[in-house]
């Protein structure tokens, strides 16, 4: 077997050589949950998707503090470690800035990153305002990279059935689509403030947290929302500092929305973090002339769909969504062996580094920062409703 591996080719036992797609240096902001999810997937695409479009080369890794940082640096397996965000936009080794940061970490480091010529990937919600979206949409567009925003949903294999049997026009005409998408972690009122509960960071609480993920598969499966009235609440208002003091709350524990989209279909949205007894219950319905389609992420290999014959419903059936000839699945186990929820981040960073090799485009597919804008403008008009008590038109 050849000795080196340099990321171009890689002669096998008997002397055959497999092409590989070329190297993409890879600068990460963020090393806590969501810079180990990216980090998972970028160890995994290489072997996984067999040859690879492209390979992912793990050059430098940032966070706070110092220590913390240092020791993901060698757990994840980068080659330097930084507390600078600036040293990632610097360093020619890396073409792809991935932002696993705080929200408010979004705007200034994406838009350095995209003015320097680097590809940017950039996790949900885009910004913390549907101005700073736009600012950063404008910068990568100005720019010429490949941009995508973290909607790792829409690279769940039922989901995306989903959207193949909307588009073959399946589900007929849609009538209705509703949405939930709860959780409990916050429901103790001594768990101490983070910076997701305080707007200046993170610009909204469960609305940006878990709304913005709905909003997104909305925008993907039924089409742009037209109107929005909307209820936002915080429950708890003031949380424990960890220095015997407290500080304020001043974001939304938890939303309901209904909404209009541009299509003539009506629907709801719900997001909250004080469901008790739900982990990461995120589910959709979607009802049409001619199917329903229903959807449980907490079970997210399967689809149910309720065919509709002379204006009643068959029953719900459940598709596995394991055949290989399923959307996304061919690279994984045989059918019926069921895939996890970090395999939607292993598609969806797959998706991007192909994109970024073949010069192919994100959309419609992947969401880019144009629909990270257009999340952010439909979850502006959310909390202008409630803070109205009026409907709000979406306005792009």
């Amino acid at each position: 077997m050849s000795k080196k591996v340099g990321f171009v080719s890689l002669s096998d036992t008997t002397g055959e050589t497999h092409a590989r797609g070329p190297e993409v240096g890879i600068g990460l902001l963020g090393h806590a949950f969501m810079g180990k999810a990216h980090t998972n997937a970028y160890k995994k695409i290489p072997y996984i998707y067999w040859p690879s479009s492209a390979v992912p080369r793990l050059v430098q890794i940032c966070g706070i503090p110092e220590e913390a940082v240092a020791e993901a640096a060698v757990r994840y397996g980068y080659e330097s470690a930084t507390t600078e965000w600036k040293d990632l936009v610097a360093n020619d080794e890396v073409q792809l800035f991935d932002n696993a940061g705080p929200n408010n970490l979004h705007a200034e480091p994406c838009i350095a990153a995209a003015q320097a010529g680097k590809h940017v990937l950039c996790e949900k919600p885009l910004a913390r305002t549907a101005a700073e979206a736009k600012s950063m949409w404008d910068a990568v567009r100005d720019a010429g990279v490949k941009h995508m925003c973290g909607f790792n949903y829409r690279f769940v294999p039922a989901i995306r059935l989903a959207k193949q049997m909307i588009d073959a026009g399946e589900v007929g005409e849609i009538y209705h689509f509703r949405a939930q998408y709860l959780q409990e972690w916050i429901m103790d009122p001594e768990f101490p403030w983070v910076w997701r509960l305080a707007k200046d960071i993170s610009g909204s609480g469960a609305l940006g947290d878990l709304g913005a993920h709905i909003v997104d598969i909305s925008r993907f499966l039924v089409g742009d929302p037209a109107q929005v009235s909307a209820l936002a609440k915080t429950f708890i208002d003031e949380r424990p500092d960890g220095k015997g003091g407290t500080r304020r709350v001043d974001v939304d524990d938890a939303f309901e929305s209904i909404v209009r989209f541009e299509n003539g279909a009506v629907g709801t949205y719900e997001a909250s973090r004080f469901a008790g007894g739900r982990k990461n219950h995120m589910t959709f319905e979607i009802n049409g002339s001619k199917a329903s389609i229903v959807f449980d992420l907490e079970r997210l290999n399967e689809l149910q769909v309720s065919e509709v014959k002379n204006g009643a419903g068959q029953g719900f059936r459940t598709i596995s969504v394991t055949e290989a000839d399923h959307p996304l699945y061919a690279a994984w186990w045989p059918h019926g062996h069921i895939i996890g929820w970090e395999h939607a981040h292993i598609h969806e960073l797959n998706h991007l580094l192909d994109a970024i090799a073949n010069n192919t485009d994100i959309a419609p597919y992947g969401a880019t920062f144009e629909d990270g804008y257009k999340c952010a403008v439909v979850c502006d008009a959310i909390l202008a409703s409630s803070e109205s008590g009026a409907a709000v038109p979406v306005s792009y």
